[in-house]
């Protein structure tokens, strides 16, 4: 039987946006297997939504709290909130 899914959303502030953010986040979470979504703010910060095995989760959160190599992070929210049974990671507007 397998674990179930967790859902983390993220908000990442700080600068965050031309320096690759949102590509980086949607790579590591194919890599770690984990589905959600990612997009720009109006604001200037990324918002970020991961579904899956919790361990994958929590290193997609904590990518977030350093971002790509040109990211300077600021402050990372983050919020728990129920599994929506996503299927894939994309990129939302």
């Amino acid at each position: 039987m397998s674990a179930p899914s967790v859902r983390r959303r993220v908000v990442v502030s700080g600068r965050v946006h031309g320096v690759g953010f949102r590509a980086a986040t949607r790579a590591k979470a194919e890599a770690c297997g984990v589905a959600g979504w990612v997009r720009n703010r109006p604001d200037g910060s990324v918002e970020a939504a991961f579904e899956g095995d919790a361990e994958a989760v929590r290193m997609l959160v904590d990518f977030c709290r350093a971002g790509p190599r040109l990211a300077r992070v600021e402050r990372v929210e983050v919020l728990e909130e129920p599994a929506e049974g996503l299927a894939r990671f994309e990129f939302r507007s």
